[in-house]
């Protein structure tokens, strides 16, 4: 047995594949298995198209990659209760959530790009979306390659990050975004948090993460999530940060044209490598409400680190952000 349906995820894209037709009986297929794992490997993003719309078909591609991460908290929802491990419910009520104008536009639960976990140690190695409440205007869901982008950055610019260290904190709120907010870009509400949460996360250490790794395959990947970023280590002054704003303002600029923004059906899957790929939200109209189950696929690349040594808490495993 072998794929039989799998293109390109966007004409001329350098990143990403969609694949159709993956049924629950093919993800026990080894061949199978390998096939759509080398292809992960290599393109980065999957859609997977026309697959089974069920709690039991996401744990069951889930596990085509990799052991799930499950979530810590116990206050994040659960599908089934529990009975699903490793599944957490996404759901963005109408009229909850922090409401920014961008683009024109009110959006509520709006993300700007970023790499999961950017504020931890210990990163994910992917994760896996779909919807079950989908929204007629945004909630698009989108991605943009860290390897693409590095062969793409100005030269001038890439030298003068390239070997650097980025710091980051669990900082959600867009007020408080440093590096790289969109232009125009309004806060109309503010994200409401539990109670506590901030005040943890400010006791939190920072995380490092380098701006430029290397994979096993050779390829250089630009690792940065404007999104959570402080600063850059050994450089936290004006010199350091017009440098990573210039070079976050340069993501947003080539993401425009190196992005491919998902419109959600019923029958849709989507994977992403977060050790390459930056991924943000359109955001939707703070009247509709908008559901998402996510799995995440344990795997690190074992370069972050806290600052001087330090042992992060609990909150700092979350998944969801």
């Amino acid at each position: 047995m072998a794929l039989t349906d799998v293109r390109p995820l966007q004409a001329g894209l350098p990143f990403g594949v969609r694949i159709g037709g993956v049924t629950r009986a093919m993800t026990e297929d080894p061949a199978i298995r390998a096939e759509i794992n080398a292809l992960f490997q290599r393109h980065g993003v999957i859609v997977f198209e026309g697959v089974e719309p069920s709690d039991a078909m996401q744990v069951a591609l889930s596990n085509v990659f990799g052991p799930l991460k499950e979530h810590p908290v116990k206050n994040v929802s659960r599908v089934d209760g529990n009975a699903l491990p490793g599944v957490v419910e996404i759901r963005s009520p109408a009229g909850s959530g922090g409401v920014v104008e961008v683009g024109g536009k009110q959006r509520s639960h709006w993300l700007p790009w970023h790499f999961d976990h950017a504020y931890n140690d210990e990163l994910n190695y992917a994760g896996i979306l779909r919807a079950t409440e989908i929204v007629d205007d945004g909630g698009l869901t989108g991605f943009t390659d860290g390897v693409a982008l590095y062969n793409a950055f100005p030269r001038d610019l890439l030298a003068r990050i390239e070997g650097k260290t980025v710091i980051y904190t669990l900082n959600v709120q867009y007020e408080n975004m440093r590096f790289g907010r969109p232009d125009g870009l309004k806060v109309v509400r503010p994200k409401p948090m539990p109670p506590g949460f901030d005040e943890e996360a400010r006791r939190m250490p920072r995380a490092l993460h380098p701006a430029v790794w290397t994979r096993d395959t050779g390829e250089k990947v630009l690792h940065i999530s404007p999104w959570m970023a402080e600063g850059i280590v050994g450089m936290e002054n004006a010199e350091g940060d017009a440098l990573l704003e210039e070079v976050c303002q340069t993501i947003n600029a080539l993401a425009g044209a190196m992005s491919y923004f998902h419109r959600w059906s019923p029958t849709d899957m989507a994977i992403w490598d977060n050790l390459r790929v930056l991924h943000a939200v359109s955001g939707n109209r703070p009247e509709d409400g908008r559901t998402m189950q996510r799995t995440t696929i344990r795997g690190d690349y074992g370069l972050g680190r806290f600052e001087d040594g330090a042992a992060g808490g609990a909150i700092l495993r979350e998944t969801t952000v």
